[in-house]
């Protein structure tokens, strides 16, 4: 089968640690109607870890003696998230081999499996806080349906941003619907017949494809689906699977989308992830640095021209001051920048970003157009 996601463990895990690990997840992808091994690929010591190019996934390396190392240096340079495990801090030289070191490693004897489980699952953007959907729709076209959609997906922890929920009174309206899209993972876009009509939908699916989230289109039978939405992925609506009277449509054609978003969420957040990472690679080295890997909570290291080692957390959506506050908690004592695109955040937000980075410098925020200019002159 294809799975959304594909996680796996690497190195030499102890059958306790394997077993520990795999209820947690389990666990935890149940709370999204997710199964581990089903929808969710869980790989334990494979010869070779190969996840595809467009689905989220990530690896944990429990290190020990003679630790096989799989596929590790392959997946060092396509950029997928690995999380060295050692038995403790004092281990790490002795347990973890020399290519994943500079990564900042987990001490399995602080926090155990729910430690490295949560780490886990954060690469592969598979943590409540991170699941971000925009509803795009007509009102006077598909309003029961994006209800329907709306509570159905909040069921399966999906943050849903309905514009009927989402802004609160006397906000300019459209910009802030424009930073929220922003912080979207997926635009699920209703597309009844008169959707290109109105001025607004029209401009949320085109500034969804240039920020490079990812497009769910729900096809409404009586809809021709426009040249523009050839990129999409697509969910078909019978004719019987829409209520004429109610403008609600059945709960298999729900469970239908709600299954499909899951697989275009996977790709978007894989897709947003990888580019955000290449646009570092691609800025690093072209100042004459190099990339080293990425570690834990998608942390990239990176080596500067003149020697400087920098921790760079690439952040998909909108940075808030939790984001400064987790990278400089997760690296103390390093050098440690937040990439992140700031094309259509709302200009008071900015604002506020702005205020942070002259505040506080324990991190440091980095336009992702800005990437190679700023870091050519970096300094602690």
């Amino acid at each position: 089968m294809s799975f959304l996601y594909q996680l796996a463990i690497l190195g030499k895990p102890s059958p306790a640690q394997i077993s520990d690990l795999e209820s947690i997840v389990d666990h935890a992808v149940s709370m999204f109607n997710l199964r581990l091994g089903h929808e969710v690929e869980w790989n334990i010591c494979p010869e070779s870890f190969e996840p595809q190019q467009q689905r989220s996934a990530a690896a944990v390396f429990f290190g020990g003696e003679s630790a096989p190392l799989a596929n590790i240096t392959k997946l060092l340079e396509r950029g997928i998230p690995l999380l060295p495990v050692a038995s403790d801090v004092a281990r790490v030289n002795v347990e973890i081999p020399a290519m994943l070191q500079p990564l900042n490693c987990l001490p399995y004897s602080a926090g155990g499996a729910q430690r490295v489980a949560t780490a886990l699952l954060e690469c592969a953007g598979l943590l409540p806080r991170q699941r971000r959907v925009f509803l795009s729709y007509r009102r006077g076209e598909a309003r029961e349906a994006a209800l329907q959609l709306f509570d159905a997906l909040s069921a399966r922890l999906f943050d849903v941003f309905l514009d009927t929920h989402g802004i609160p009174p006397a906000e300019d309206f459209q910009t802030m619907l424009w930073h929220r899209l922003c912080d979207s993972d997926v635009l699920l876009m209703l597309d009844t017949p008169g959707y290109f009509e109105s001025r607004w939908t029209s401009a949320e699916f085109g500034r969804a494809l240039a920020k490079g989230i990812s497009v769910l289109r729900v096809g409404w039978p009586d809809a021709t689906p426009s040249t523009r939405t050839a990129t999409a992925s697509r969910a078909e609506l019978l004719p019987e699977e829409v209520d004429p009277a109610t403008g609600q449509i059945s709960e298999e054609a729900v469970e239908r989308i709600c299954l499909q978003l899951e697989e275009v969420r996977s790709q978007s957040h894989a897709v947003r992830s990888v580019n955000l990472v290449s646009n570092i690679r691609n800025a690093i080295e072209t100042i004459g640095g190099q990339v080293i890997g990425v570690g834990a909570n998608k942390a990239v290291h990176i080596q500067l021209p003149d020697g400087q080692n920098v921790v760079v957390y690439p952040t998909v959506g909108v940075p808030t001051s939790t984001t400064l506050h987790d990278a400089s908690s997760n690296s103390p004592d390093q050098s440690v920048a937040v990439v992140y695109d700031h094309v259509g955040l709302h200009p008071r937000w900015l604002g506020h970003l702005d205020w942070l980075g002259q505040h506080i410098h324990s991190a440091r925020w980095v336009k992702a157009s800005e990437a190679g200019w700023q870091f050519a002159d970096w300094e602690i």
